[in-house]
């Protein structure tokens, strides 16, 4: 089985979220009270999408966080699909997309108009082989983004992450006519 995620994909995904690098420096308590900025998630996670190592290292660090907060459980959700990519075993690729689907679903209940949760699962879902069923969400997400990009409700996004945002949904060619025109004003104003 090929990976199930593209490289380019993982690319894209990976290269907005360290565009929030400069946006946050916010962090989160692990079960033994150290402090885990966001700024150094997002930057291992850049190292995760080629190595398998540092993808079960935070995989493995985010998990020991207690009561994690929505944002955390979707990097959650990425590092699981990215361990899925990982995977040689068809089985465990499968097993890991089932997680980070799940992982994914709590992470949008607790925020779902967070833009940045939303487009992790956007482009997650986007490039998974539509036959493997893990494209459920592909029209929520994409009308909630443009819904808080009209807003101009970015949750934690900065202004290089919702360009971003907006570039990767003109470029997945699943908007329509009058969402691609709407998304082209947006970048414009940006």
């Amino acid at each position: 089985m090929p990976n199930c995620l593209t490289y380019s994909a993982f690319k894209y995904l990976l290269f907005a979220l360290m565009a929030g690098v400069l946006m946050s420096f916010t962090s989160v308590r692990n079960n033994d009270g150290a402090t885990q900025d966001l700024h150094v998630i997002r930057k291992l996670l850049i190292s995760a999408l080629e190595s398998k190592k540092t993808t079960d290292s935070l995989y493995k660090s985010l998990g020991a966080i207690k009561d994690r907060p929505a944002l955390i459980n979707a990097y959650m959700g990425t590092l699981e699909a990215l361990k899925a990519k990982h995977a040689w075993n068809p089985y465990y690729k499968i097993k890991y997309l089932n997680d980070s689907e799940k992982t994914f679903k709590t992470a949008v209940a607790a925020d779902p108009r967070n833009i940045e949760i939303r487009f992790m699962r956007f482009s997650i879902e986007h490039n998974v082989p539509k036959f493997l069923g893990f494209t459920k969400n592909l029209v929520a997400d994409r009308e909630e983004m443009i819904k808080q990009i009209d807003a101009k409700y970015y949750a934690s996004a900065d202004k290089t992450l919702v360009k971003t945002i907006i570039k990767f949904l003109l470029d997945s060619k699943r908007c329509t006519a009058a969402e691609q025109k709407n998304l082209t004003q947006h970048l414009a104003a940006l």
